[in-house]
C-alpha cells in the first residue's frame, strides 16, 4: 500500500506537550501547493497507556472540539502517565465549514474507513487514522452530538460486540465517563465507521451523543469536559478519583428503535427528549405544507421506551430519522 501523504509537524513519540498539525497536501485554485492543516496535540510522559481523543468527526458537532481544544491547552505532561493524543476536529474541512460532511469532496469521514492514501481528501484522513493513530491507541474516545439535524439526550455509549471481553471493557469506560445517560448502542449504518475500524483492531472505543441542533450548551460541554477527565483516570493515564455521577443505562435492542419520516413536511414532536413512550403512541407528526386541510402523517412508536433523539429542524424530508427510542438497560 502507498504511504500516507499526511505528515505530522510534531514528533508523536516525544515526551512533553506538543502542539502542531497533520499536514495533508491539497492543491486547489487559491493555493497551488496548499495543505489541509489538521490541529493535533500530543501529551506524553514515559511509557503507559495511550488514549486517542477525537472530535469533529462530523463538522457541525461542537462539544468535542470545545472540550478537546481546552484540554490540549491545559493538560500538563507532568500529570500524565502514558500518552494522550488529541485531535479536536478530525474532519477539519467540514469543521471549518460547519457542515457534517467535507465541503471539498462531500465525504462523510465516519463512513470513509479504512480510507485510501491516494483517494479523496476525506479518504486520506481516514487512512491516516487507520494506519498511524488507531494502532497507537489503547482507548479511543470520539465525541459526537446530533449536529444540525438531530437532538439527543446527553449520553455516552459503546457497542455490544462479539468479543464480550472487549465489550465489557468499553462499557466500563462508558460508566466511568458518567454522563446522565449511558447507552448500549445500535448503529443503523456501521459500514466504514471509525468505531468499527477501532473495534476491529481490538481497541476500547467509547463515543457520545451530547445534544445537537448544530450548537452546544453549557451543560453538555460540562459533561464532555468531566467525562474526558473521568475516562483518563479510568485508564490510569491521570491520577485521582473519578467524579462519578448517577447515570441511567439504556439499550437499543433492534431496528424498531428508529422511526423515519415517509413524507416531507413540518415536523412536530409529540414527546420531549427523555419522555416515556408506549408502543403505538404517536411520537411525531408531519404536517403537509403544500395546502391546507390535509391531515398530518402520524409517526407511531414500535416499542415501549424513552425518547432518546428527535429530528431537530422544523422541516423534515421523507427518509429522515424522525425519532429514536431506547429501553431501560
Amino acid at each position: 500500500m502507498k504511504p500516507s501523504p499526511i505528515s505530522p509537524t510534531i514528533d508523536l513519540d516525544k515526551n512533553g506537550a506538543q502542539h502542531g498539525h497533520l499536514r495533508l497536501p491539497y492543491s486547489r485554485d487559491d493555493s497551488a501547493w496548499g495543505s489541509v492543516m489538521i490541529p493535533i496535540a500530543v501529551v506524553r510522559n514515559g511509557d503507559g497507556p495511550t488514549a486517542l481523543l477525537t472530535g469533529g468527526n462530523h463538522g457541525d458537532e461542537y462539544e468535542g472540539p470545545l472540550a478537546l481544544f481546552d484540554l490540549a491547552r491545559t493538560l500538563d505532561a507532568e500529570d500524565v502517565g502514558g500518552t494522550v493524543i488529541i485531535v479536536p476536529a478530525m474532519n477539519y474541512p467540514a469543521f471549518r465549514a460547519a457542515t457534517r460532511t467535507s465541503p471539498i469532496d462531500g465525504g462523510n469521514l465516519n463512513r470513509a474507513f479504512p480510507g485510501k492514501p491516494d483517494g479523496t481528501v476525506t479518504e486520506k484522513i481516514a487512512d491516516y487514522f487507520q494506519r498511524e493513530l488507531l494502532p497507537r491507541a489503547d482507548l479511543v474516545l470520539d465525541f459526537h452530538s446530533g449536529g444540525k439535524t438531530l437532538d439527543f439526550i446527553p449520553f455516552c455509549a459503546a457497542h455490544i460486540l462479539p468479543d464480550q471481553a472487549l465489550s465489557a471493557r468499553a462499557f466500563a469506560a462508558v460508566e466511568a465517563f458518567a454522563a446522565p445517560w449511558s447507552m448500549k448502542m445500535l448503529e443503523i449504518d456501521a459500514v466504514g465507521m471509525y468505531d468499527t475500524a477501532a473495534e476491529e483492531m481490538g481497541k476500547v472505543f467509547v463515543t457520545t451523543e451530547l445534544g445537537g441542533g448544530g450548537t452546544a450548551t453549557a451543560a453538555t460541554v460540562r459533561i464532555a469536559r468531566r467525562g474526558i477527565t473521568n475516562v483518563l483516570k479510568h485508564a490510569s493515564i491521570l491520577a485521582g478519583e473519578i467524579d462519578r455521577r448517577p447515570t441511567r443505562w439504556l439499550d437499543m435492542p433492534s431496528g424498531d428503535c428508529f422511526c423515519f419520516a415517509e413524507e416531507d413536511g413540518l415536523f412536530e414532536t409529540m414527546v420531549d427528549l427523555g419522555g416515556t413512550v408506549r408502543h403505538d403512541q404517536v411520537v411525531a407528526r408531519i404536517h403537509p405544507i403544500g395546502r391546507t386541510g390535509v391531515a398530518p402523517q402520524e409517526i407511531r412508536a414500535k416499542m415501549d421506551g424513552i425518547l432518546t433523539a428527535r429530528h431537530f429542524p422544523g422541516l423534515v424530508k421523507a427518509g429522515d430519522c424522525a425519532s429514536v427510542i431506547a429501553v431501560a438497560g
